[in-house]
């Protein structure tokens, strides 16, 4: 049995395909299988996939007979999976060769660990880089950031197959968001980690959907959001929420009145995250300072200013 089970779904990829499945076919770590989900392709996937099989016992296909969506492309590659590990992947992205030996490190030296990612490097479509995504490394950083930031490149995490089971796979009734719906039911089960190492390229394609494209996939994201703060604050009042999305979407500055309700909403989430056992009670200092540091950038120019002034010179915080 391999160790790692690599699942990438592809559906009329095959512009970048090759470049994908040679990444991973490139990794140093090398007890893999890798599992190319055909998610009904009308292009030349198929072929390309087949050329690549013939070339590598490691790759197994599974074909769908018709598009079902990417959620259940990754469930169908899941359920084939073997390995004790499964990494994700992304038929139009790069996976650096130490992005496996890493990973697997971390998962073998943290029994606890149940799910890591890495940096990333997000590129245009001709590899040409844009910025570095460097979510944090520290599992309470992580879960923070399931509401007020970011957690980590989805396409470039590593589990334990167990969880799965555990969360039930991913929603295959979501058209969007299915990825960060998945990660929100692994929240209580597991602690997640990212290595603070760019191991991944994430492709960014020119943006050639519609306006209105655009706009409902702006509110099936906040739908999303919502729905994960709803998942651990039932009855989150629906100030609380706009509060909240001013943060997480807008980065808005918030008025003083706003800022100290948004400290008690805060503070009660993180009093929530302890209870469900999504963080440790150790970890609550951690959470209350990124608080802080939220807060500070919803505060006006000049209060950020004194803030930095005075952790700097008496190492205290802000909010």
């Amino acid at each position: 049995m391999p160790l790692v089970s690599v699942v990438m779904p592809v559906f009329n990829g095959e512009r970048f395909l090759a470049e994908a499945i040679e990444s991973i076919l490139a990794q140093t770590f090398r007890d893999f299988e890798f599992i190319i989900v055909d998610d009904g392709s009308g292009d030349r996937s198929a072929d390309i996939i087949a050329e690549y099989a013939k070339k590598d016992g490691r790759i197994r296909i599974v074909t769908l007979p018709r598009n079902r969506g990417e959620a259940a492309a990754r469930n169908a590659g899941n359920a084939s999976a073997c390995g004790e590990y499964v990494a994700i992947m992304d038929a139009d992205d790069i996976s650096l060769p130490a992005r496996l030996q890493r990973q697997v490190e971390i998962l073998n030296a943290h029994p606890a660990i149940g799910a890591v990612s890495a940096w990333a490097h997000k590129v245009d479509a001709s590899l040409r880089y844009l910025e570095d995504i460097k979510p944090p490394p520290q599992h309470s950083a992580i879960v923070f950031g399931q509401f007020f930031g970011i957690s980590f490149v989805h396409a470039a995490l590593m589990l334990r197959r167990r969880l799965y089971a555990t969360a039930g796979g991913y929603a295959e009734t979501l058209s969007y968001a299915a990825d960060s719906e998945f990660a929100s039911r692994l929240m209580g089960h597991t602690r997640f980690a990212n290595v603070p190492e760019c191991l991944y390229r994430y492709r960014q394609h020119p943006n050639a959907t519609s306006a209105r494209l655009r706009q409902q996939q702006a509110t099936l994201a906040r739908a999303a959001w919502e729905q994960r703060v709803r998942r651990l604050w039932r009855d989150a009042p629906e100030a609380t929420l706009r509060r909240f999305a001013k943060m997480r979407f807008e980065r808005a500055v918030l008025p003083w009145r706003e800022r100290r309700a948004a400290k008690r909403d805060i503070q009660h989430i993180i009093t929530l995250m302890a209870d469900a056992n999504w963080v440790y009670a150790s970890e609550i200092p951690q959470l209350v300072a990124a608080m802080n540091r939220l807060l500070e950038y919803a505060s006006p120019r000049l209060w950020q200013k004194y803030c930095h002034w005075r952790r700097h010179h008496f190492g205290g915080g802000g909010g």
